[in-house]
């Protein structure tokens, strides 16, 4: 019986190709059982909380740690926090505390929570991850289904859970722990560490082509807000900063902390010097022990187009087509007024 010549090439080059170590190589990439997210492998990583004073990497690698290596780390708990900001210019000062919120159940990075961040200005915002569903609402709101989450979900948690990385960015990396000794949080051996304003690092001036391109404005030039807030950033200088870290001697996550700590920005003579006063207190608590979070009743249906952008249209005379508008029919939010 004679074998089609096509059918016996294809079956040489197919031969060839598995035994082709390249493609080998190749097929076992694709076919090999999905890695875990490198926020698992962090956490498998042993680091040692009595050394946090003797290594800044280590010390900063535990203080600025995110929610969802806590996480892994842990399992549930309940994390909060407050942060107090006092702002003086001038005769001038405005203040603002923060509260935040976590609760995250079992499961780790993929786990269940529910997170929340409130101001003293009435604002809100409130993410529920529930069974892999992720609603949303803003603080007099009604929570809302989000089916294209597109991460937003992840870094709400990170954020929730992140002042005291936050902090330690606006101190610019200063944060310098000394080791005072054993304590316990909730009957959890730790390690009480005392916090100072470590000295400024010397300033290495960039070497030819690694100098940042200049930023580029608009034409007019920042807005008065904007050009404060950039002034800030650049020309901020940390003058104080005081307080205590609470390291967990099983995992290295800090389980409670409090800081108090200074920045100024020097004035010219068109704008007065500032000074920015913060506060922080944050715990971790109830690790251990069952969280359940459960997606919100009454919440609205996942929207393709809110109902505020239709609504700005009718009032300009562009009418809505008729029919669905490429996604379900929705509820108008509640009012957000008050």
């Amino acid at each position: 019986m004679l074998h089609s010549p096509r059918l016996l090439t294809a079956g040489l080059a197919l031969l060839a190709a598995c035994s082709d170590p390249v493609n080998r190589a190749a097929k076992e990439r694709i076919f090999s059982p999905e890695a875990p997210p490198p926020v698992v492998s962090s956490a498998k990583e042993s680091l040692d909380p009595q050394k946090l004073a003797s290594d800044p990497k280590l010390a900063h690698r535990v203080v600025d740690m995110g929610s969802a290596e806590v996480t892994e780390r842990l399992g549930p708990h309940r994390f909060s926090a407050e942060v107090s900001f006092t702002w003086t210019a001038g005769k001038d000062t405005v203040k603002l505390t923060e509260t935040r919120l976590l609760e995250s159940a079992a499961g780790g990075v993929a786990g269940d929570f529910h997170a929340r961040i409130d101001n003293s200005r009435d604002q809100g915002l409130e993410v529920v991850r529930a069974r892999g569903q992720v609603f949303a609402r803003s603080k007099y709101g009604k929570y809302r289904l989000r089916l294209r989450d597109r991460g937003m979900a992840e870094r709400t948690r990170n954020e929730t859970a992140g002042a005291l990385r936050e902090l330690d960015g606006l101190f610019q990396g200063r944060l310098q722990l000394a080791l005072e000794g054993p304590t316990s949080v909730e009957g959890r051996p730790a390690f009480r560490y005392t916090v100072r304003l470590a000295d400024a690092a010397a300033t290495v001036k960039p070497s030819r082509g690694e100098t940042p391109p200049s930023v580029a404005y608009a034409r007019g030039g920042l807005d008065e807000d904007s050009a404060r807030r950039q002034r800030f950033l650049d020309q901020r200088q940390p003058r104080k900063l005081t307080g205590e870290v609470v390291v967990d001697a099983a995992t290295a996550v800090v389980l409670r902390a409090h800081l108090d700590g200074t920045l100024v920005v020097p004035g010219d003579k068109n704008v007065a010097p500032a000074q920015l006063q913060i506060t922080l207190d944050e715990r971790i608590k109830d690790v251990g022990k069952p969280i359940t979070v459960q997606a919100p009743e009454g919440h609205l249906p996942d929207a393709d187009k809110p109902e505020g952008i239709a609504d700005a249209l009718d009032r300009f005379g562009i009418q809505r087509k008729a029919g669905t508008d490429a996604g379900v029919d929705t509820e108008a939010d509640e009012d957000t007024s008050g």
